[in-house]
């Protein structure tokens, strides 16, 4: 028991160390341009609210807040942040004015710094290597789930799919060049596939499903119901099971299903569920052997229920392997991927929505979850260069209080040559700054709904992935 809660408090520490990383780095880079460029700095804490410590060296206020979350640079010749930063301790008037063009550089020193963090953390994932799973390195159809869309369109088992929605895919899961993600971006009433099939190219159209949520559920979004071919592979056979008694073994791969391949654990799933009653013939491969052997489920006890089962537990990620993906190219997708997702959020003809987002909240248990699998630190790594790339680029969204939004006020400035009004700024600054904190709590709630919800939020580790529901309790 104590252990364990060892184990978690550490986890935690670690997440609490590589989230708050990222946003003091940001700041730090607003921090050294507005020291460059001959600025005020009047504060540089670290974490929020009331400071543990603080002290003034060289007319700048250090301090480091009690509330463990991000970091913030005060500059009031930048622009009014009171209710970010706190109110400023002397007046603005009386500050010297600064070119729009040192506001510009300051401003853009934050996500230049993200970006360079970002590179540093390619780097390091580039070096050590990123795990991957079957489902990243594949396009061919494993399950098809019964009466789903991609069935009625006629989407079968071992389909390789090349094309969703007019782009080509390269991976089940993920951003950019994903099946999954070309599905939910899409806008059509219908959305065109195109695989091949016993080497043929054809084409067909998937009219996609969206689930009805209710209460604090973010909206579902598109869907077409099939899942990516994965090896079978047996992690565990539990004991005095019909597994068991036909000999199979914890890292057995069950390759075929009553003369038939089987390209994902789920088909079994579903073959136990329809015929609990009749014989299963299935084709086993251990190491170099080929293995064929007969069983008929059984009752099981699963949670507290007896359900007709074999007593297998799978690893639902199949089999990983280790990529060094080159840094540049893990920025450059990185930066597509926020792109695209702002572009699906802007539509007006996307399912996609701001409450689909992700806050603090849900970033904290994606870094949780990633360093609780066995490959922990890499994962969160890997991570770490799309949030990096993520925190850079929405902060040149041009919104006041964001950075994009200073430089849009610098070159209004500089176009006008003179300052935009005080009064109106601070006004806007805060009007903007209440509608982000509005919004972060308003993502917030969808963040704490899905702690709550069986199976919810990201399916990153090796052990989370969407065959889980399914195959958990195993069969």
């Amino acid at each position: 028991m104590l252990s364990r809660v060892l184990h978690v408090v550490f986890i935690l520490l670690e997440v609490v160390v590589l989230f708050n990383l990222l946003i003091v780095v940001h700041e730090l880079g607003h921090f050294l341009a507005a020291r460059w460029r001959g600025l005020y700095i009047e504060k540089f804490g670290i974490w929020f609210g009331k400071p543990l410590w603080k002290k003034t060296i060289n007319g700048v206020q250090y301090s480091l807040g009690s509330i463990p979350f991000g970091g913030f640079v005060a500059l009031p010749q930048l622009a009014p942040m009171d209710l970010i930063e706190g109110k400023a301790d002397l007046d603005r008037a009386r500050l010297p004015k600064i070119s729009a063009l040192d506001k510009i550089i300051v401003a853009i020193a934050g996500p230049l710094f993200s970006l360079l963090l970002a590179l540093f953390f390619a780097c390091v994932v580039w070096a050590v290597g990123h795990p991957v799973s079957e489902s990243d390195l594949t396009t061919v159809i494993g399950y098809v789930h019964q009466d789903s869309p991609a069935a009625r369109a006629g989407l079968r088992p071992g389909d390789k799919i090349i094309e969703v929605d007019g782009q080509r895919v390269s991976r089940f899961f993920g951003m950019n060049d994903s099946v999954v993600w070309n599905v939910v971006r899409s806008e059509g009433p219908s959305i065109p596939f195109k695989v091949e099939r016993d080497g043929k190219i054809l084409s067909m159209d998937v009219v996609p499903q969206i689930d009805e949520t209710s209460g604090w559920r973010r909206k579902g979004t598109r869907k077409v119901m099939i899942q990516p071919a994965v090896t079978p592979l047996v992690d565990k056979v539990e004991k005095d099971s019909p597994a068991a008694a036909a000999g199979i073994k914890a890292g057995d791969i069950i390759t075929g299903l009553n003369g038939a391949r089987m390209y994902n654990a789920l088909s079994l799933v579903d073959q136990i569920e329809l015929h609990p009653t009749d014989e299963l013939t299935l084709d086993v491969r251990r190491a170099a052997e080929q293995l064929q052997v007969s069983l008929r489920p059984a009752l099981l006890e699963t949670e507290g229920v007896k359900k007709p089962r074999i007593g297998i537990q799978w690893d639902s990620s199949g089999q990983m392997s280790l990529s060094h993906p080159d840094p540049a190219e893990q920025v450059y997708h990185s930066i597509t991927s926020t792109l695209q997702t702002i572009g699906a959020v802007a539509s007006p003809s996307s399912d996609v929505k701001l409450q689909h987002m992700s806050g603090p909240i849900m970033i904290v248990r994606i870094y949780y979850m990633l360093f609780e699998s066995e490959n922990g630190w890499k994962l969160a790594l890997w991570f770490s260069v799309v949030l990096n790339v993520n925190l850079a680029i929405l902060n040149m969204l041009p919104i006041p209080v964001l950075d994009g939004g200073h430089i849009v006020l610098a070159i209004i400035e500089g176009v006008r040559r003179k300052p935009v009004n005080m009064k109106i700024l601070e006004w806007v600054q805060t009007a903007c700054a209440t509608l982000i904190i509005g919004y972060m709590l308003y993502i917030s709630f969808f963040d704490i709904g899905d702690l709550f919800e069986k199976n919810a939020g990201p399916k990153s580790t090796r052990k989370e992935t969407p065959a889980v529901e399914k195959t958990t309790p195993a069969p």
